[in-house]
């Protein structure tokens, strides 16, 4: 911790504001946006980065000198925050919002996967046109899932899968109990009803739903992406849909983000978008402001953090 008995605390993109009120007079909380945070970040002895779509810590994190000691990112994801300077100054931790979009994602996988399975989307549209049209629907118990990304997110949603009565097989960074390794990913792909990408964004997982990995999988397959948008080919999965090589898919997330009116994917036939909200629920705001304010007693009493981020892996390392 340092010194100063009233450290800084800079906030970057914070809008609507956190709620930080236990904080008041044990911190002085400054706030920055990305035209600002480069010339505040030396005098700055904790950052908040607070909107998960921000890159700016990217270009603005200096080279040496004066930094922040601690950065936590009110998000589950850090790529966007890990650049060179910043993964090489060993002085400075990092930390994530680990333990609150856990269950909210895997509630919305669940609710993704029996919305295709039982053709939910095609009964609204049918509704909106008042046609009856009877239809058969899937069976979700008896089928397999495959879920990509082992961390706290993956097996939370293996959980649900496994609730609904999938057979679920869970696929890591490197196999062990109960997590299968990566060299066993396209046999598992292959056999799966549901393939659910739920892993960090590293150089190991960009791209990894390519041309060839859509290939793999069954044509009656159906693909969920609430991990990372860059775990994704958008391409390649879009003609994998035109072409009929998967029945169906799902983006929560995005190459970039917003998607513009204009942009395609609104269009892809079996194409289910929905805005980078898997895992927010009604007060998700205050469960991250409360898990920092935990967080920076903490850190205020040289305790040691929970959360804390392996930067050379680019995400909390776990069982």
């Amino acid at each position: 911790m340092t010194s100063n008995p009233r450290p800084t605390l800079l906030v970057l993109d914070a809008e609507p504001r956190p709620r930080l009120g236990r904080l008041t007079g044990r911190a002085t909380v400054e706030y920055a946006d990305a035209s600002t945070l480069a010339a505040r970040l030396p005098y700055a002895d904790v950052l908040l980065v607070w909107d998960f779509t921000s890159h700016a810590v990217r270009d603005a994190w200096p080279g040496g000198g004066p930094r922040p000691r601690w950065v936590h990112t009110a998000s589950a994801g850090v790529d966007h925050l890990l650049c060179p300077e910043l993964v090489a100054a060993e002085d400075t931790v990092v930390t994530n919002a680990r333990g609150v979009f856990e269950a909210p994602i895997a509630e919305y996988v669940a609710a993704l996967v029996l919305a295709m399975a039982k053709d939910l989307p095609r009964s609204w549209e049918l509704q909106g046109r008042r046609e009856w049209r009877h239809r058969e629907a899937l069976r979700v118990a008896g089928g397999r899932a495959c879920v990509v990304g082992s961390g706290p997110i993956g097996r939370a949603i293996a959980r649900c899968l496994k609730a609904l009565g999938l057979h679920t097989a869970l696929v890591g960074r490197t196999a062990r109990p109960g997590v299968h390794g990566p060299e066993e990913l396209d046999r598992l792909l292959a056999r799966a009803d549901w393939v659910i990408a739920a892993a960090p964004l590293t150089e190991a997982t960009y791209g990894m739903f390519d041309a060839r990995r859509f290939g793999v999988m069954q044509p009656s397959a159906r693909f969920v992406n609430v991990g990372r948008g860059q775990l994704v080919v958008e391409d390649a999965l879009v003609e994998a849909l035109r072409k009929r090589w998967i029945a169906g898919a799902a983006l929560d997330v995005f190459e970039r983000e917003p998607l513009g009116p204009d942009d395609p994917l609104w269009d892809v036939p079996g194409l289910i978008v929905s805005p980078h909200m898997s895992g927010n629920t009604v007060g998700w705001r205050d469960e991250l402001g409360a898990q920092f304010v935990e967080l920076f007693e903490l850190w205020e009493a040289d305790k040691p953090l929970p959360n804390v981020v392996d930067k050379q892996r680019g995400y909390v390392p776990g069982h």
